[in-house]
């Protein structure tokens, strides 16, 4: 009987710190059910990379041809530029949005007046929930050929008209430029929190030590940031073989002239689903970008840990 009693109590010991953050786990449970039903549910649906699709006989009647669906995309022709464009503009994305979003960050908290500092964090953040769609009308209005900004810029000082949508030397310029405007504001909103939260007697000794201001954002601010930043990164190359369909589709307007400094794999993978209209082939190009995706997020964390244990990961 004692021995019922000591493992109910046991049982009740265990059971203790679980009640008490009992409120907190049913704040998580509706994230956790979008998680599930938004994140891993669809995930059956990887099936379709290795079925030749029917609309009949349904995901799982549908026949299987293994790895035929993959052929499509890494026996393509234009997979070298798939890859270029893809990896390359990734990589300029994710190294210039952390130098801009770090720059602002900092720069944002410099400001004294609270008032001011709440509305130019609000302004950083609002290009990035401004639709793909609307920035692509936004940049048409600079770049139309006829009634162009830009356009009627360059005439004004005596220069000719540039037909911007056939001319692809500027594209890889216009593509970095408006990924940065419209994406830095997330990261640096990410940067800033981090920063608010470093105990500021730390810039009080550093300040009587005679610490100038670059000398305390290279030896307190910058080495709090960098577990924010290297998250930040991981995170960004976990997507590095994905690209921004509305950065490379829509922006551009879809022009074939400049295709090969705009197209990605994603791009490539939608033109090809519309006319091939080929389910089970875009499924295999997803698949293989988040097999990649996580072979790439290993090794970068691989590298992490090497050189600073306590920011990797896992």
């Amino acid at each position: 009987m004692s021995n019922k009693v000591k493992e109910k109590k046991t049982l009740a010991e265990r059971i203790k710190p679980y009640k008490r953050y009992l409120p907190l786990y049913l704040m998580m449970l509706p994230a956790l059910l979008y998680l599930f039903i938004n994140n891993y549910l669809p995930m059956s649906g990887l099936v379709l990379a290795f079925e030749k699709y029917n609309v009949q006989d349904g995901i799982w009647g549908s026949k299987f041809v293994g790895l035929k669906n993959f052929k499509f995309l890494l026996k393509s022709n234009e997979l070298p530029i798939l890859f270029r464009n893809t990896l390359g503009y990734n990589l300029c994305f994710i190294i210039i949005n952390i130098i801009f979003g770090v720059a602002l960050a900092i720069l944002i908290t410099e400001i004294g007046n609270l008032a001011f500092r709440k509305f130019a964090q609000s302004s950083i953040l609002f290009p990035f929930v401004v639709s793909i769609v609307i920035v692509s009308y936004m940049v048409r209005a600079f770049l139309d050929p006829e009634a162009g900004m830009l356009n009627h810029l360059l005439v004004s000082i005596g220069h000719q008209k540039i037909s911007w949508y056939d001319t692809e030397k500027f594209w890889p310029f216009i593509l970095i430029f408006v990924n940065t405007w419209k994406s830095v504001g997330y990261g640096c909103i990410l940067y800033i929190s981090t920063i608010l939260g470093i105990d500021s007697s730390l810039y009080e000794s550093a300040s009587l030590d005679g610490a100038t201001k670059f000398q305390k954002i290279r030896y307190i601010t910058l080495p709090f940031l960098k577990p924010t930043i290297i998250t930040v990164a991981l995170l960004s190359i976990g997507r590095i073989f994905n690209s921004d369909f509305g950065l490379f589709f829509q922006v551009p307007q879809n022009s074939g002239l400049i295709s090969d400094v705009t197209q990605t794999i994603d791009t490539f993978v939608y033109k090809a689903l519309i006319t091939q209209s080929n389910i089970g082939m875009s499924a295999a190009a997803s698949f293989f970008q988040s097999v990649m995706g996580l072979i790439m997020i290993l090794i970068f964390n691989t590298i992490t840990r090497k050189f600073s244990e306590e920011n990797a990961l896992f």
